[in-house]
C-alpha cells in the first residue's frame, strides 16, 4: 500500500508550478515557464522520495497551455531528457505516478467539438508519463462527465468515444465515480462493457452512493477491474471540509477518521490497495498518514514533524502547543496521540491572542537584525491584524523576511501554508 497526495507541494519554495495568462504565451515565455515547472517537477520528486511518499499525482500544467494553438513548441522532443530523467528518479524509487486532467475534459459531450479538445488532452497526459518512460501502472484518471438531459445516452456516448481513443491512451485510461452525475455502480457498468478499471472515491460515493451496499464492498468489486498490467488497485480518499459545501475536501485528514478507514481495509483484506489523499494540505496529511499506518515510527521523525508544526499550533493555542512538547519528552511516543493533539489545534477557532503570540516567537528571529523599515512595517502589520484584519497579510511578510534572511528552519513551517 502506498498513500500519496495531489499536485501541490506544501512547504518547499522551489516546488511551486509557474502560469501565465493567453495574452502573455509568447514562446519565450512558455519554454520559460516549461523549464520552471519541471524544475519544480524534479524538487517535487525528490522531496516525495525523501520523505518516502511513493503515490503522486502529476500537476496538468506542467506544460503551459499544452493542447492550445498558442503553444507550437514541441516539448516532447525539446525537453525530452529532462522528461527522462525525472522518470528515471520515479521508476528507481518505486513511485507511481498519475495524471488526472480538469473538469472540462469531457469525451461524453454531445459537442463534436467538446470532445476533440478533450482527446487532445488526454493524449498530452499520456505524451507527458511516456515521455517520463512510465508504464501503464502509472494511470490517466478521468471522470465519466456530463449527463445532457439522457444519461444512457451519455454513458452511450462515453463508450462509443472511449473506442475511438488512441491505443495507448486506453490502456491507461482509468474512469471515477463523482459526486453528481455518475454514482460507483454506473461507472462499474461503463467498465464490465469496456474494461477500464474504476477508481472509486470515497467522499463522493458518501454523496452519490448507489445502494446501501457497504463501503469495504464497493472497493473490492471495483479490484476486479484491475489488472496485473494496471496495477495496484487505487482509491480517492478524501473527508468533508466542515465549513464547505457538500463534496468540498477538508482542510486536513483527521486522523480518528482516517485510522478508522485504514483499520476497515485491513479487517476487510482490502490492505494492498494504493491511496490517494485528496485534501487541502497536501503532503501534509501524506506524511502524517504514512507515519500513523507505518509499524513503527521513529522519534526522531516525530520531532522533525513537530519542528514544522510548532509555529501553526502556537499560532492556534499555546495550551496546546505545550501539551505536544510534553509528549515529545517521553521515551515511546503514540503518533496518533501526537497527530491528534495536532488536529484538535488547527480545528480551534481563530484567537488573535494566539496568532499574535506566534508572530511575535517567528519576529524574534529577525528582530535584531532587521532594518528600521521592516521593524516598523512588521508592526504595522501586527496592530492591523489585531483591529480586525487578516492574518495571511502578516504571514505573508513574515515568511518574506525568512526568505530574505534564509532562515531556512522558518521556511519549512507550516505556519505559511496552512491557514
Amino acid at each position: 500500500m502506498s498513500i500519496g497526495y495531489a499536485c501541490i507541494l506544501l512547504g518547499r519554495e522551489d516546488t511551486k508550478m509557474s502560469r501565465c495568462l493567453l495574452k502573455n504565451a509568447t514562446e519565450d515565455r512558455l519554454r520559460s515557464i516549461t523549464q520552471a515547472n519541471l524544475a519544480a517537477l524534479s524538487n517535487i520528486i525528490d522531496y516525495n522520495i525523501e520523505n518516502n511518499i511513493m503515490l503522486y499525482r502529476i500537476s496538468s500544467d506542467i506544460i503551459p497551455f499544452a493542447t492550445h494553438q498558442v503553444n507550437n513548441i514541441e516539448w516532447w522532443e525539446d525537453y525530452y531528457d529532462i522528461l527522462n530523467a525525472i522518470g528515471v528518479k520515479i521508476k528507481n524509487s518505486g513511485m507511481r505516478v498519475s495524471v488526472h486532467p480538469g473538469q472540462y475534459t469531457v469525451i461524453n459531450s454531445p459537442d463534436g467539438d467538446v470532445v476533440k479538445r478533450a482527446i487532445e488532452e488526454l493524449k498530452y497526459h499520456n505524451r507527458l508519463l511516456e515521455c517520463m518512460g512510465l508504464d501503464n501502472t502509472h494511470k490517466l484518471i478521468l471522470h465519466v462527465g456530463g449527463v445532457y438531459g439522457d444519461k444512457n445516452l451519455a454513458m452511450d456516448r462515453f463508450q462509443n468515444n472511449f473506442y475511438k481513443l488512441p491505443q495507448e491512451v486506453k490502456e491507461r485510461l482509468v474512469i471515477e465515480n463523482d459526486e453528481r452525475n455518475y454514482n460507483i455502480g454506473e461507472v462499474l457498468g461503463l467498465s464490465y462493457n469496456t474494461g477500464i478499471p474504476v477508481v472509486l472515491d470515497t467522499l463522493h460515493h458518501s454523496i452519490n452512493a448507489d445502494d446501501n451496499r457497504g463501503l469495504y464492498d464497493w472497493i473490492r468489486i471495483c479490484s476486479s477491474t484491475w489488472h496485473n498490467e494496471d496495477g495496484r488497485q487505487k482509491i480517492h480518499y478524501s473527508q468533508q471540509d466542515r465549513d464547505g459545501r457538500s463534496g468540498y475536501h477538508s482542510k486536513t485528514i483527521d486522523t480518528a477518521e482516517f485510522i478508522k478507514f485504514y483499520n476497515g481495509l485491513v479487517d476487510n483484506g482490502l490492505d494492498d490497495v494504493d491511496i490517494m489523499l485528496e485534501v487541502k494540505d497536501k503532503n501534509l496529511s501524506a506524511l502524517k498518514c504514512i507515519n500513523l499506518t507505518s509499524p513503527s515510527i521513529p522519534k526522531k521523525v516525530l520531532e522533525e514533524e513537530w519542528a514544522r508544526y510548532k509555529y501553526l499550533v502556537l499560532s492556534f493555542s499555546h495550551r496546546k502547543y505545550n501539551d505536544i512538547r510534553e509528549i515529545l519528552k517521553q521515551d515511546s511516543i503514540s503518533p496518533m496521540r501526537f497527530y491528534a493533539e495536532i488536529d484538535e489545534a488547527i480545528k480551534m477557532p481563530e484567537d488573535m491572542g494566539a496568532q499574535k503570540n506566534a508572530a511575535l516567537h517567528i519576529w524574534g528571529y529577525f528582530k535584531d537584525i532587521a532594518t528600521d523599515t521592516e521593524k516598523r512595517e512588521f508592526f504595522k502589520r501586527l496592530e492591523k491584524y489585531m483591529e480586525g484584519g487578516s492574518v495571511d497579510s502578516l504571514k505573508r511578510y513574515l515568511y518574506r523576511l525568512a526568505k530574505k534572511y534564509n532562515e531556512e528552519y522558518l521556511m519549512n513551517s507550516y505556519y505559511f501554508f496552512v491557514h
